[in-house]
């Protein structure tokens, strides 16, 4: 059997593997209880298996993206556009059923990701066994695996590119040949079109450190010396070009849109030029951005799993296998930062045996990782944070963590390597390496008495952290005694842990575990150890539309309503409805644009606000309308009841049409008037228009008395989500006021002419128009998106020729050898 075989076997073997350990969320046909999947993952790929097969290999690159039914209309640009290009992801969506769809597409990435540290240790030269372990470790350790109790689907996705990554960086620098650079670029851009940008950013920052060092080595080393450095100079730049290319239709029209994010140059955050410090950055204010920082203290939860509890679900209370929630100084976390015990176990060895490059960088992984990890607690971070550019863009340092796993991963597998070299065993070296192993289980025996003995000392040292109260968990002494309990036992659970290993340790050095049966024992309990941790994160509910109002006659109702009206659920989540095809006033994301997240936070139900956002019907509980009745009288009525009573359809009397002429201009220097003026009840959007510009032409200002007869009319003859006509008949000079949002990828033309679109009542877009009857076109085409469009393509010819010559080469040299 060829070597290729023999890798194909045990990669088949390693998903079998996989599909055992992930039994319970994948053979089920219920859906894992996480947040962003309940709300958000779930209701954009629900529906594929309907759809032709054909349809998940169409790309369809002709448009940017304007959805009008989520957010008052979203877009990213067509910084998503890319994603047409998982076929993978589409096809299992297609290929299996929902809800169950989604357990199998994470754990088949997760696959992916284990393969991908499987082929880079082989690579490394390490062995089938000890290449199987990395895998494992990437794949299950709980650090990655209980993503899946978050929700984070796409990340899980983004995060196993990462392996493949350096796998072809490691075969370019080996080979020094192009195509293998050009694979590498390749990855990270088809990496980063899993729209984790943050995890996409991370790995790029890994892979350049990975490149200079290895770049050095090979200069600095026996490789070829300093004649090697203009080669590996060029490389590495044409790497990085075709990166930056073949990214562009993500990156470019990205680039563009998070200006005008709360993360962007704009945001506000960060920007000390008006106190004369400098000019402005942008991106997050720093305490936000370093939110999710890994306290130092929780490191002792690489050994002690639970010593901080386990996850705060924010999808419901915790499942019973779970005693306590998670009380450490981060905010809240669905996830934990154990890796497994073994790994850790085995990390000294190739310190101690094998002291190479490979060792040194997998090491420097795991340790640089983690301290970047810790974030606002060390002043690395603070560091970077301040003078490197797109660290501030990003929250959740922690997220780092799946490179140190990685690292982690790779020195378990070379750890294997020498536990089973016979020279290794028998050296003095590994005879005091057992010292440690022994000693680490009487370490945490010796934990477990002191905790016991002198519980009532530190629980009264740290009694504020332990009586923090949870959403689920109210503070009380009963809530402290839960804490301190469910430490001390999984303390007891790590020492026993840690014996088993030293015991299997000490039989393996005493020749009572041969060799053979060594990888099973390990990766066995290491399987045990990772599945009792992991099984706290895979909890499962019904399938969303069995338990809310997805299909419920509410939502049938207003789904028959004009698509040119929204809906404000004022209870629950707004994904299920604009699943159904109810245009939504708002959902949650994490980046909004400025204007909007501004508009959002001084948003009032009793003024103009939802009327000029054509906000036609309000959602909202039975309770909810009983109280606020009286504020909402006359501007909002009971239109339908569910047929339970117990939610209520109110309907806007006042809302506005989706165009409309303003013939009052009311300028206004600063957006903090802007919002205060249209918080007011009195406020009449119809009638005033506010601007941020002097109008170029003439318009009555504010209090002046509006035409008896009216502006004019507008009609609306096409209505689409990147296209809009309308015929104007104007009696007066205005503004045509569009129902919807300002972003600057929209373009206008006014009877064929280009016409400038102004923001107007800080969210709306809107144009000047003199009396006469004219034809208005708004078509959403920005010219980013275009240009980084137009590289990617070129790219991918570009790419598609280098691998057509390469087959064609190998095919080449195969039948000279045959011949």
């Amino acid at each position: 059997m060829t070597d290729r075989k023999k890798d194909l076997l045990i990669l088949s073997g390693l998903l079998a593997v996989l599909l055992i350990v992930f039994s319970k969320i994948l053979f089920t046909t219920q859906i894992v209880r996480a947040p962003d999947i309940l709300n958000e993952f779930y209701w954009g790929v629900k529906d594929f298996g309907s759809r032709p097969l054909w349809s998940m290999f169409r790309v369809d690159l002709s448009s940017a993206g304007w959805n009008p039914f989520i957010n008052s209309g979203h877009t990213n640009e067509g910084g998503m556009a890319s994603e047409q290009f998982l076929f993978f992801r589409n096809f299992v969506f297609w290929l299996i059923p929902a809800p169950e769809s989604v357990a199998w597409y994470i754990v088949l990435q997760l696959f992916i990701g284990a393969a991908g540290v499987y082929s880079f240790c082989r690579l490394l030269g390490v062995g089938a066994w000890g290449s199987v372990l990395g895998g494992l470790v990437f794949a299950i350790a709980p650090e990655n695996a209980s993503l899946i109790n978050a929700g984070h689907v796409m990340k899980i996705a983004t995060i196993t590119f990462a392996p493949w990554a350096f796998y072809f960086f490691e075969k370019a620098f080996r080979t020094r040949r192009l195509i293998y650079f050009l694979v590498t670029a390749f990855v990270l851009a088809y990496q980063f079109f899993h729209t984790h940008w943050q995890i996409a950013y991370y790995t790029c920052l890994a892979i350049a450190v990975y490149g200079i060092a290895r770049s050095l080595c090979i200069v600095f080393a026996d490789e070829g010396g300093k004649k090697e450095f203009g080669r590996l100079l060029a490389l590495n730049l044409a790497l990085l070009v075709f990166f930056l290319t073949t990214v562009a239709m993500s990156l470019v029209p990205l680039a563009n849109w998070s200006k005008e994010t709360n993360r962007g140059v704009n945001s506000g955050a960060n920007v000390t030029a008006s106190a004369g410090q400098g000019a402005a950055k942008g991106g997050l204010a720093r305490e936000e951005a370093m939110s999710w920082s890994l306290p130092p203290e929780e490191t002792a939860a690489f050994i002690i799993p639970g010593m901080f509890g386990f996850s705060r679900q924010e999808a419901g209370p915790n499942p019973s296998n779970i005693a306590s929630y998670y009380w450490g100084r981060m905010n809240f976390t669905q996830t934990v930062s154990y890796m497994g015990l073994l790994p850790w176990l085995l990390l000294p060895l190739p310190l101690i045996f094998r002291r190479d490059r490979y060792t040194w960088l997998a090491f420097s992984a795991v340790v640089v990782g983690i301290f970047f990890s810790m974030g606002k607690y060390t002043p690395f971070y603070n560091l970077l944070f301040d003078h490197f550019p797109g660290i501030n863009r990003f929250r959740v340092p922690k997220m780092m963590m799946f490179i140190p796993v990685l690292g982690l991963g790779v020195l378990s597998a070379l750890g294997i390597d020498l536990l089973l070299d016979p020279t290794v065993r028998a050296s003095r070296a590994f005879k005091r390496y057992l010292v440690g192993v022994v000693a680490l289980p009487v370490l945490l025996l010796v934990l477990v008495g002191v905790e016991v003995t002198t519980g009532n000392f530190w629980i009264d040292k740290f009694l504020d952290i332990l009586a923090q109260p949870t959403r689920y968990e109210p503070q009380s002494e009963k809530l402290v005694l839960q804490r301190w309990t469910n430490l001390v036992n999984e303390t007891w659970i790590a020492a026993a842990l840690a014996a088993i290993f030293a015991m299997v340790f000490a039989l393996y050095e005493r020749g009572k575990l041969t060799a053979k049966l060594l990888p099973f024992v390990l990766i066995g309990l290491f399987l045990v150890d990772t599945g009792r941790v992991n099984a706290k994160f895979m909890f499962l509910v019904d399938e969303p539309h069995k338990a809310t109002a997805a299909k419920s006659p509410l939502v049938a109702f207003l789904a028959q309503q004009p698509k040119e009206f929204r809906t404000l659920p004022l209870n629950g989540d707004p994904m299920p409805y604009a699943a159904a095809g109810i245009p939504v006033m708002f959902t949650a994301n994490a980046v909004q644009q400025r204007r909007w997240q501004e508009f959002l936070d001084n948003f009032n139900l009793a003024s103009s606000m939802p009327d000029m956002l054509n906000v036609r019907y309000v959602v909202a509980t039975k309770e909810q309308y009983e109280q606020d009745k009286a504020g909402l009288a006359g501007k909002y009525i009971p239109v339908f009841y569910s047929p339970d009573g117990a939610m209520v359809v109110l309907e806007n009397k006042t809302v506005l049409p989706k165009a409309w002429l303003a013939p009052v201009a009311v300028q206004v220097q600063n957006p903090a008037d802007a919002l205060g003026m249209l918080q007011s009840p009195q406020f009449d959007a119809r009638v005033n228009a506010i601007v941020e510009s002097p109008p170029p032409i003439p318009m009555l200002g504010p209090g002046a008395t509006a035409p008896a007869t009216g502006p004019g009319l507008v009609r609306i003859n096409k209505y689409e989500a990147e296209k809009i006509d309308l015929d104007a008949t104007v009696t007066a000079n205005s503004m045509l006021v569009m129902g919807e949002k300002y972003y600057k990828g929209w373009k206008a033309t006014v009877d064929g002419k280009l016409a400038e679109i102004y923001p107007v009542n800080h969210v709306l877009r809107g144009i000047y128009l003199t009396p006469g009857m004219h034809k208005i076109e708004f078509v959403f085409d920005p010219t980013p998106f275009k240009i980084g469009k137009t590289l990617t393509l070129i790219s991918f010819a570009v790419f598609a020729i280098f691998l057509g010559r390469e087959v064609w080469q190998k095919r080449k040299r195969q039948l000279t050898m045959d011949n």
